[in-house]
């Protein structure tokens, strides 16, 4: 079995809200007759193998201390799993990894451990955010609803994705948003960060706003001689706040409440957000997720 290893303790949080909000999803589309009609859809953009074996991988590795996150030896259950477990199962999956071998080890262990969901899943092998991108442009979204769970090593989540995703009107998405181990990490404390990191915070919250929120004059010198320059001014509480109004700005509901994923040092890596983009179900959607988010 390939060894695909990820996380720490805040992946058992992360996976443990979605295993409720998913069994509440699925309950209410068998319990209540108009949601009946909608074809069920749940999309892994960043599936992996089924298993996982916890550690810190990412594909960013200059961003990160390799010591930020224990090392364990347990198979856990992954987010894929959790999906296929729930005693009411959705119509249809579709399972995304870039890596060739993790898709091939996911077919096999959905075939061996789920030959009846076979017929309902679809493994794709690619890039999560381009094959997603066209899942949300190409499919009939009158006649469907779906929960899509990113949940990227590093921060190739741009906003045009986002966007796509609430364009639909009928995606419910679940979002660890790279905020320690990221965002904040582009953000240079003592003065603006260099081009290339300042175009992806913009195309990551897709504004270039960020430097007014994050970022305030300083003055410095002496009485002869006075230089102003900009200077971080933005905490972790801050940089979550933001990110949810832009979130705001593009889906039907958004949760209030997230929860910030740490390490084994304390600190703060991911945040974990929900968001949902039909109108007519954003406010239960929302009311659950909020519920799960501050437990």
């Amino acid at each position: 079995m390939i060894d695909h290893q990820f996380g720490g303790a805040w992946t058992e949080q992360k996976l443990e809200a979605l295993k409720h909000y998913l069994t509440a999803y699925r309950l209410i589309f068998t319990q209540n007759e108009k949601a009946r009609f909608f074809k069920t859809i749940y999309i892994d953009a960043f599936a992996g193998t089924g298993e996982r074996k916890t550690a810190d991988v990412s594909d960013e590795a200059s961003l990160f201390d390799p010591e930020e996150l224990p090392e364990l030896d347990a198979y856990k259950k992954g987010s894929a799993r959790i999906a296929l477990e729930l005693s009411s199962p959705f119509d249809e999956y579709i399972f995304i990894d870039k890596k060739k071998e993790h898709a091939a080890q996911l077919e096999s262990t959905i075939e061996s451990d789920y030959p009846q969901l076979t017929s309902r899943c679809k493994v794709m092998q690619g890039d999560g955010t381009k094959l997603l991108a066209e899942i949300c442009r190409n499919r009939d979204w009158k006649k469907s609803r779906a929960v899509v769970f990113l949940d990227p090593y590093g921060m190739n989540i741009e906003w045009a994705l986002l966007k796509q995703i609430a364009d639909a009107k009928a995606i419910d998405l679940w979002l660890l948003f790279p905020m320690g181990m990221g965002a904040n990490r582009l953000l240079k404390r003592d003065s603006t960060p260099p081009q290339s990191f300042s175009e992806k915070l913009t195309r990551m919250f897709g504004t270039p706003e960020w430097h007014s929120a994050f970022y305030k004059p300083s003055v410095q010198g002496d009485f002869f001689s006075e230089e102003i320059s900009l200077i971080k001014d933005a905490s972790f509480d801050q940089i979550g706040e933001f990110l949810i109004g832009r979130l705001k700005s593009i889906f039907s509901g958004v949760a209030p409440t997230t929860k910030a994923l740490f390490n084994s040092r304390n600190n703060p890596m991911y945040l974990l957000c929900f968001a949902a983009g039909n109108p007519i179900g954003a406010p239960t959607a929302v009311k659950i997720a909020n519920h799960l988010l501050g437990k």
